[in-house]
Formats: C-alpha cells, structure tokens, sequence
C-alpha cells in the first residue's frame, strides 16, 4: 500500500542548493512521509524542508544531525544522520589490489568531503598493510578532481597516470569513474569501483568498495513503520562491519585470482575481532 517517487534536481551533475531544496520541497508538497536524500551535499535542502515541514521524516545518507541554521540553533528531530566505516571498505580494496598483485595504485576522489576522505585514507592504509605483509614496493597515486562527475582533464590526468605505471585506480566519487574507465580502457590499466557493485560497468573494473545503501535505508524504514524513529532522529547513526555486514568487496563478481574469498573473509573477521583497527581520520589525507 506504499508509493514512492523519484526526485531529481534539476541540472544533474551541476545542481544548486536551491535546485536540490527544490526538489525536497517538491516531494514534501506531493506527500511524501518519508524523502530518503542521499550525498553530503543535500545538507542545506534537508535542513530547508525539515524546518518547514516538521511531520516528516528524512533520512540522510552519508549525512549527520542537521540544525536549524548552518551550525547553530536545534537540532531537527526528523532528520536522521547516517555514516558508514567508509574507511573499512577502503582498506580492504587496498589490501585485496595488493595481494593480488598490483603495486602501483591510484585514488581518484571526487570531492574532498568526509565520505571520500574515508575511503581514500583506509584505502592507503590497506595497501600499506599488504606491502609490509607481502615485502613489496608500493606506489601510490592520490589526488581529488573537486567534482563528481568526469571530465576531459581528469581522464587526461588517469591516462597520464596509467602511462606513468599506474595499473588500478581506485575511482571515489559519483560520476567521476568515467574518467578512470575512459583512460583505462586506452592504456590497459584497471579500475577499482565504489559505494555499489559497479562490476557491470567495465570488465576492467576488479573489484568494488561498497557500502550498504540499500541495507541501511530498509533498517531505517523499517523502524519508522514500527514507530522507532527516535532510535535515529536528530542524531548520526554510524555503520561498518562492527555493526552488520554494510561495508565490503562482493565476492561473488570480483576478477581477483590470487586473492582469495578465504583471505578477505579471514581480514575482515580481524578488523571484527578489533585486530586490525582501520582509521577513520578525515584530516589525515
């Protein structure tokens, strides 16, 4: 008995606030008792619609606790913040691209927020952890093309890269994989995806640092339809592999060979078990 609907802001890749407030407002007019709004940068249009339309509910993706006015005032009741242990995922691409073999590696950001900041930093550190484990000599690539979305510069940025030696890079960051594929597919380097399995984009891609988008959303939902919203509203809810499976490579699709599904389940239950700690410092990259 449920309906949904798909909000867009207008412009794509080039929105606005305003366009994204647009789009928020809209959904709230149309109905809507829940908005699911994914992305760091719907802040400032969940912080528009929650403040005018105080009996819905929305559900922040890669958010946190929104106030009233930009960091000052009451915290809104009915938004709910929801971070992942990015950081994890991304030390255990690292780990696997390494011990698969691979020593020279790339991390392509898109923006430099929170999110991407984790992936890339745990990303490094799993390298690390595998070249001191294995013996090897790793070269790491590491730069942010300030957007979401490819581009002519950077995929001549990544064709540089792979001629230079670069043979997987690690694309974070919306729309910004095209650039990386583009330039990979010319140089026969490879990719490495993010947030979901993006196997089905290129053979090139090996693997993906996932998160559990989907899985989080049906929890969330789930506990406002049993009337425990206030498990998570007004606050950041965070999720990594101490709390569920959200975090992750699928096994089932990766082109690794030489690492293993025993391998990566057996890191995994080391960073579980508390073993491994993987860093979550946004300010160390």
């Amino acid at each position: 008995g449920k309906t949904y609907k798909y909000y867009q802001p207008a412009n794509g890749s080039n929105a606005t606030d305003n366009d994204r407030i647009d789009a928020a407002t809209l959904a709230c007019e149309n109905g809507a008792e829940v908005v699911v709004a994914a992305g760091f940068l719907q802040e400032n249009a969940l912080r528009a619609a929650a403040t005018k339309y105080p009996d819905v509910h929305f559900i922040f993706i890669d958010g946190y606790p929104v106030t009233e006015k930009k960091g000052e005032g009451e915290v809104l009741k009915n938004v709910a913040g929801i971070a992942f242990d990015e950081q994890q995922s991304g030390y255990l691409a690292g780990y696997a691209a390494v011990m698969e073999g691979y020593t020279k590696l790339g991390f392509l950001g898109g923006m430099a927020v929170p999110a991407v900041i984790r992936y890339g930093y745990g990303f490094v550190q799993g390298a690390d952890a595998a070249a001191k484990e294995t013996g090897a000599e790793v070269e790491i690539n590491y730069t942010y093309g300030g957007q979401f979305s490819g581009s002519p510069e950077i995929t001549a940025k990544m064709e540089g890269w792979y001629q230079n030696g670069t043979e997987v890079v690690f694309a974070c960051g919306g729309g910004i994989y095209t650039s990386a594929v583009e330039a990979a597919e010319k140089n026969n380097g490879k990719v490495i995806g993010v947030d979901v399995d993006q196997s089905y984009i290129s053979d090139l891609i090996i693997t993906s640092a996932m998160k559990g988008l989907q899985n989080v959303t049906e929890s969330l939902l789930e506990s406002l339809n049993k009337g425990e919203w206030e498990t998570y509203g007004g606050k950041v809810s965070n999720f990594g592999l101490l709390e569920g499976e959200y975090v992750g490579l699928p096994t089932e699709t990766w082109s690794l060979e030489n690492f293993t599904v025993e391998d990566y389940e057996a890191v995994k239950d080391q960073i579980k078990a508390g073993e491994i700690e993987v860093s979550n410092a946004t300010d160390a990259m």
